[in-house]
């Protein structure tokens, strides 16, 4: 059964995201802050990044100048195996009927993560499509990002640049270099012809995983937490390795695992594999 209606279906492949409300119960919503508010505790008696994740990185980011009195965490990798929360969200939520109802019937995950910006954070995304961080082999790929604090105006929410999913694929290296972002000049057109996605707590924003976007710094006294997950169409095959190893990559979260694979025609310039982990450490924090 859908829960789209065939106007928001509209919405998405014409603008490349929509934002739904009340995309997870507020019972599910309460734990998974509770669980968030925890890592935050526990971060505080921790001076860099710790746990571990399936490809030995840590699960838990501080960022820069994080201390017990005032913590940084900034990002915690493949929370969905620590916490049935965060779990339950990712697998069996409005959220994941929504994603079947744009790409499925048949839909996967690639990868999730938290990434927050906790009061006063000065982390500032630079604008890029997220397709030439995970390409595959068509471009049925969504990025949900699930808002675990309200996001306003002022703590540093997702700007996007509607309709762009339908143009170029832009390349992550300028001059031989892995920047993680797009050129200079594209950037600031994207700023002129951007919107800013906001919304209440439990609300999810579809991202089309061609669509320009990035974000500000927080600049506010309150934190702004997204738990987000990539989600692809059970028939896109991953051509690069997975940034967020986890153990449930490819878990079929609805419809059913058929092994088929549809490939589609475009243009992405991909980098050599990299000689150091730099390149999947620079994964975006939105």
């Amino acid at each position: 059964m859908s829960v789209l209606t065939q106007q928001q279906k509209n919405l998405f492949w014409t603008q490349g995201y929509l934002v739904i409300e009340n995309s997870v119960d507020k019972y599910l919503l309460q734990d998974m802050q509770d669980d968030f508010q925890t890592w935050v505790e526990q971060s505080r008696s921790h001076k860099q990044a710790y746990g571990t994740t399936i490809d030995n990185r840590a699960r838990f980011d501080l960022a820069p100048g994080h201390t017990a009195h005032k913590p940084e965490l900034r990002r915690i990798n493949a929370p969905v195996e620590v916490s049935e929360a965060y779990y339950n969200a990712m697998s069996n939520s409005k959220m994941t009927d929504c994603v079947a109802d744009l790409i499925g019937p048949n839909v996967k995950l690639h990868h999730s993560k938290i990434n927050s910006k906790l009061p006063g954070g000065n982390t500032q995304v630079k604008w890029h499509q997220d397709f030439p961080f995970t390409p595959h082999s068509n471009d049925d790929l969504i990025t949900a990002l699930l808002m675990i604090d309200d996001v306003t105006l002022d703590n540093g929410p997702l700007e996007v640049v509607p309709g762009s999913h339908k143009g170029n694929i832009h390349s992550l290296w300028q001059n031989g270099i892995f920047t993680g972002a797009i050129d200079n000049e594209l950037s600031e057109k994207c700023r002129s012809e951007s919107i800013t996605c906001t919304g209440k707590a439990g609300s999810v924003c579809l991202m089309h995983t061609r669509l320009l976007h990035g974000s500000k710094p927080n600049t506010c006294d309150r934190a702004r937490t997204l738990f987000i997950n990539v989600y692809s169409a059970e028939d896109a095959i991953p051509y690069s390795a997975n940034p967020i190893p986890s153990i449930h990559e490819g878990l079929v979260v609805r419809g059913v695992k058929t092994g088929n694979v549809r490939s589609i025609k475009y243009q992405l310039e991909l980098p050599e594999k990299p000689k150091t982990a730099s390149f999947f450490d620079q994964q975006e924090l939105r």
